[in-house]
């Protein structure tokens, strides 16, 4: 049985649209929300993390001029120590514990993320699932006007056939449930000059390719449609838009 939790209220006279985070996986994930704190609308409807069962849905609002927001799913938490956070989950986790902290609870990788920039430059939305900072779920992102907005997406659960290099965090079992991008993963011998991680020399579009990221093609041959590193929008299947006037409704959906 599918069960719905609502929390649709708004500050009187603000603009909105309705978010759903549908978790259709198998079992309990922990959502969790960030904004920047440069921008200028912030998510008062909803806290920024909760627990959610196996095929259930949260809907809430958000408010028209949220940016630089971020949604991702965290795995196999536990925050009843006596100083939950960052590590009360096997990945995904957030200073904060439950609740990720406004400021600082951005949330450790490995972790697939949803992003959103509603009423951007343009006069649009802008909208993604990163795996640059990893993978942890499948996640994609589809909304009411499916007809003029494309899907973001890595439908695909990458952690069985993770790279060895990249494989892990791991669940008490043994099982890996998270698959690090080779940026978190360390394997250049200077992060401060990471073609990884488009750091240094490698800081520019013109010099951080795709052709220098190692594993690249792992994750954007099984997740066309998301985002795998830094100046990946070349690939033309990355970042995504919405009319900004079409007030779009978005759902993120885990496990899709």
């Amino acid at each position: 049985m599918k069960l719905t939790f609502v929390a649709l209220a708004l500050v009187a006279g603000a603009s909105a649209r309705t978010f759903h985070v549908v978790n259709k996986c198998s079992f309990t994930i922990w959502p969790a929300i960030f904004t920047d704190q440069t921008s200028p609308g912030r998510i008062t409807s909803r806290p920024n993390g909760w627990k959610q069962g196996a095929h259930t849905t949260v809907s809430f609002a958000v408010p028209d001029n949220w940016q630089k927001g971020r949604i991702w799913g965290r795995r196999d938490c536990d925050f009843s120590g006596p100083n939950p956070g960052p590590n009360s989950c096997v990945d995904g986790g957030c200073n904060g514990g439950l609740v990720c902290d406004a400021k600082t609870g951005t949330g450790v990788p490995p972790a697939t993320l949803a992003e959103f920039t509603l009423s951007g430059a343009g006069n649009l939305d802008n909208y993604d699932v990163s795996v640059v900072d990893g993978f942890n779920l499948p996640m994609s992102i589809t909304n009411n006007h499916q007809d003029k907005c494309h899907v973001a997406s890595c439908p695909v659960d990458l952690n069985p056939d993770c790279p060895k290099p990249l494989k892990g965090p791991f669940d008490k079992s043994g099982k890996a449930v998270g698959c690090k991008s080779a940026c978190e993963a360390h394997l250049a011998p200077d992060p401060n000059n990471d073609p990884n991680c488009c750091t240094g020399s490698h800081s520019s579009p013109n010099t951080c390719k795709k052709g220098g990221v190692q594993f690249y093609d792992y994750f954007k041959s099984r997740c066309k449609n998301s985002y795998v590193f830094a100046f990946d929008e070349p690939s033309g299947t990355a970042l995504w838009t919405c009319p900004s006037g079409l007030k779009a409704d978005y759902t993120i959906t885990f496990c899709p």
